[in-house]
């Protein structure tokens, strides 16, 4: 009885390590030379309940199985060119830095409880994919496939499926049905694709309803994506041809907290464009602005370098003061535009909390870049904002150009 009992007691002690591992994996950076990302968190109520099984679990050989992480399966950079047999507990599985260039059926025959898959970097194609491998997988949450060679959506794809992530792929077009019947799509990621205006003519985004992040960088649009969904909150439109924002777009996506539209050929912002309530972050840097326009009481970031704006009209941006809604604009970067003087200290009544005005480099004198008297204007902080700022990682030394590079990056596949 004294052994059996003993034996109970290590099975409970098993199943608590099953049910209570820490089930974050904190993936490398899949766009190099960026910050690292937000790890993402499952959430703890829709928890797949696996079955039980005896120790040691079972593991393909090709790959690495922690004791500590029995639901989690690790084959990456291991130069693999076909996916092993997946055993049916495992519910993480990472495949990204190998040579895979199929997904067969096969090796997913048993994977029932599979919640995120990571098959970036590798070079797998289209039509190397089986039709509805990942539509059968029914708890799937995740799905990586940066950084590969799909000329074509994967669809079709399982309704429980949160977050997509498609950068660096050739991919020209999104079919009608591509994206229907995902409900719960929360993030997708197309960046770096090839992508043009012909893909919104059968509005594949209208329907996703939960989308809340959508990145669609470095791709071939030359017009404002129609018939988003009011969902969205963060938007990446950087590195494109845009040249033009219609007058009330931005009507029906009222929930926006950030925007990233550098690198566009944008040249005139409709003055109340981005009257929006939510917004924090702007990004409009890299464009050919010659205006300023009105800044919304919530923005805090503000990204305008590297336009041809030549006089930053306070009033344009700020025309009442409201004492009892502050703005809340902290920092603005406007280098590298052709600015000959500082902007008027009537901004400080207009956005008392700025921290930081950065001035840099401006093209004012032609060819040759000149400096303001001041390339960096730091408000005077409280030992309070002080430390505020220290706690948040704000550096009070003078910035650099790189620092700036480092901050017109585009979405982080796990940004909050």
């Amino acid at each position: 009885m004294g052994f059996l009992r003993y034996l109970l007691i290590l099975h409970f002690l098993w199943a608590g390590l099953v049910f209570c591992q820490y089930e974050d994996y904190d993936f490398e950076d899949e766009y190099g030379g960026e910050p690292d990302q937000q790890p993402y968190y499952f959430n703890p109520n829709t928890q797949v309940e696996v079955p039980h099984f005896p120790f040691p679990v079972e593991c393909a050989k090709e790959c690495f199985c922690p004791t500590a992480f029995p639901l989690s399966m690790y084959c990456d950079h291991r130069k693999l060119k076909t996916i092993p047999n997946i055993p049916s507990h495992v519910q993480q599985l990472y495949l990204q830095n190998n040579n895979i260039e199929a997904v067969p059926a096969g090796p997913f025959a048993n994977a029932t409880f599979v919640r995120e898959i990571n098959l970036s970097y590798n070079n797998i194609k289209f039509h190397m994919i089986d039709h509805g491998v990942f539509a059968k997988l029914s708890n799937l949450l995740q799905l990586h496939l940066q950084h590969n060679e799909l000329e074509e959506f994967p669809f079709p794809l399982p309704s429980s499926l949160e977050r997509l992530l498609l950068g660096f792929n050739k991919i020209s077009r999104l079919p009608g049905n591509a994206l229907e019947g995902l409900p719960n799509m929360t993030m997708l990621d197309l960046c770096s694709n090839l992508l043009d205006d012909s893909v919104f003519k059968e509005k594949p985004f209208s329907n996703m309803k939960n989308l809340t992040q959508l990145n669609l960088c470095n791709n071939k649009l030359q017009t404002m994506p129609p018939d988003l969904p009011p969902s969205l909150q963060h938007l990446s439109l950087e590195n494109n041809s845009i040249s033009h924002i219609p007058e009330n777009y931005f009507n029906r996506l009222p929930q926006i907290i950030a925007l990233r539209m550098s690198h566009n050929n944008l040249q005139n912002i409709p003055h109340n464009t981005f009257n929006l309530p939510n917004l924090l972050e702007l990004h409009l840097g890299h464009n050919k602005l010659k205006q300023v326009f009105y800044i919304p009481r919530s923005l805090q970031h503000l990204y305008i370098e590297d336009n041809e704006i030549e006089n930053i009209n306070v009033t344009v941006m700020c025309p009442t003061l409201d004492p009892l809604n502050i703005k809340q604009l902290t920092y603005i970067r406007v280098d590298q535009n052709k600015l000959t003087s500082p902007i008027s200290t009537y901004a400080f009544f207009c956005f008392p909390l700025i921290r930081t005005i950065y001035y840099g480099e401006q093209n004012a004198t032609g060819s040759r870049p000149s400096q303001l008297r001041t390339p960096v204007f730091r408000r005077f902080l409280t030992p309070e904002e002080f430390q505020e700022a220290e706690d948040n990682h704000e550096t009070l030394n003078q910035e650099t150009e790189e620092d700036h590079e480092a901050e017109d990056s585009y979405f982080h596949p796990y940004y909050h």
